[in-house]
């Protein structure tokens, strides 16, 4: 599987904000990476 493409600034950002490690982070699948970042923005506007 491809890394993702995203620069190294927004990989840095969303694994802070996601609690996963970098590496973890490059490597998921591109659709539970985009869910896992809905979960995030629902938990924000709560």
């Amino acid at each position: 599987m491809r890394p993702l493409p995203i620069s190294a600034e927004t990989a840095k950002k969303l694994s802070e904000q996601l609690n996963v490690p970098i590496e973890h982070l490059m490597h998921m699948p591109q659709h539970i990476l985009i869910q896992k970042m809905l979960e995030l923005d629902k938990k924000e506007k709560d």
